[in-house]
């Protein structure tokens, strides 16, 4: 057995693989906030407008699938998505308990607004092609492996 010290070796906060992701992710999401602010939009409202742009019509199910959001945090995002005229929610014809999502015309134009946020993020990150594919995919993979 070994020394008291050794014992808690793994609850310091330096070894932590968790720490390091979280911080990382908290000051990203900072980073977007003045990009966002310009176009009046939340991070989450954001990542859902992203869905959409490149889906254009999604069922809440699928939508909260693709961002890793439960539907009592996806609602009330979407609901304010609607109230400003981004998005509409509708019964499907087909199953009356799916609850389909599509992007309006307004919400297309907000895309011409938003194309340039990525690179200037990424112009933050300051990461080579090569070195954020490669966190891309080891991201992916932790996720992967929690779920």
């Amino acid at each position: 057995m070994g020394t008291n010290e050794e014992k808690y070796e793994s609850l310091k906060l330096g070894n932590q693989l968790c720490f390091p992701l979280y911080a990382c992710s908290k000051e990203i999401i900072r980073k977007y906030k003045p990009y966002l602010d310009n176009i009046d939009l939340t991070y989450t409202q954001y990542i859902t407008m992203m869905v959409l742009w490149e889906k254009k019509t999604v069922n809440v199910k699928t939508l909260g699938e693709c961002l890793y959001l439960d539907s009592g945090t996806l609602t009330p995002v979407l609901k304010k998505l609607e109230s400003k005229g981004y998005i509409t929610r509708e019964r499907s014809n087909e199953d009356e308990r799916n609850l389909v999502v599509s992007i309006t015309p307004k919400g297309e134009e907000l895309k011409d607004k938003a194309v340039e946020i990525p690179v200037e993020i990424g112009s933050c990150v300051k990461l080579s092609p090569d070195e954020a594919k490669i966190l891309y995919n080891l991201l992916y993979k932790i996720i992967g492996n929690v779920r």
